[in-house]
Parts: C-alpha cells; sequence; structure tokens
C-alpha cells in the first residue's frame, strides 16, 4: 500500500491551501487517517485525524481553519486549511492504518509566509 500525497505550496497568511492524499489501491479497508506535519526544526505533531465513521479530532491550534474529509470507497484523505498561519509551516504527512499497519505518504511542503 502506498499513499500519495498531493496540494500544498505556498502562501501569504490568510491564504488557503488544500492537501491530498490517496492510496494506491482501493482493495484494502483504511480505518483511521490523519494527517501529521513536521514544523522546521521541530518534532512532527498530529494536525487532524478522522476515523472509518467519520469522527474527526483536530489539534487546537488549527480548530476552525482546518476540515479534514475522506472518501471511504476511493482511500482518499483531504485537509482543507483556510486562514493559514505563519506557524502553520512545514511539511505534510498523511497517514493510514489498515489491518494494524501504518502507512504514511511521503510528505508535501506547506510554506504559510509574507
Amino acid at each position: 500500500v502506498q499513499l500519495q500525497a498531493s496540494g500544498g505550496g505556498s502562501v501569504q497568511p490568510g491564504g488557503s491551501l488544500r492537501v491530498s492524499c490517496a492510496a494506491s489501491s482501493t482493495n484494502f479497508r483504511v480505518g483511521y487517517m490523519g494527517w501529521y506535519r513536521r514544523p522546521p526544526g521541530k518534532q512532527r505533531e498530529l494536525v487532524a485525524s478522522i476515523s472509518i465513521n467519520g469522527k474527526t479530532n483536530y489539534r487546537d491550534s488549527v480548530k476552525g481553519r482546518f476540515t479534514v474529509s475522506r472518501d471511504n470507497d476511493k482511500n482518499t484523505l483531504d485537509l482543507q486549511m483556510n486562514n493559514l498561519k505563519p506557524e502553520d509551516t512545514g511539511v505534510y504527512f498523511c497517514n493510514a492504518l489498515s489491518n494494524g499497519a501504518s502507512y504514511w505518504g511521503q510528505g508535501t511542503q506547506v510554506t504559510v509566509s509574507s
């Protein structure tokens, strides 16, 4: 199973970006899915997660600005990021759990700067 991340880029503060993640196959059942990020010089941190039933969880700093969603039929995961702030800068990684195994995407850069 491979996860392919796309989207990201560079925006000014207050702007919006969307990152997406797609699994290489739909022939397996994915449970938990989440977006993580690694800010410059820091450890990787959870940004948002979503269960197979659609229950979401966000880190406090992104609540009200980010929206995580998934398509269970296509095994895709999206993160809509609005009102971006410089502290949202980092490499964003998607993660998925399937049959007890954890899979990671390759990461996509998000840069918020004026």
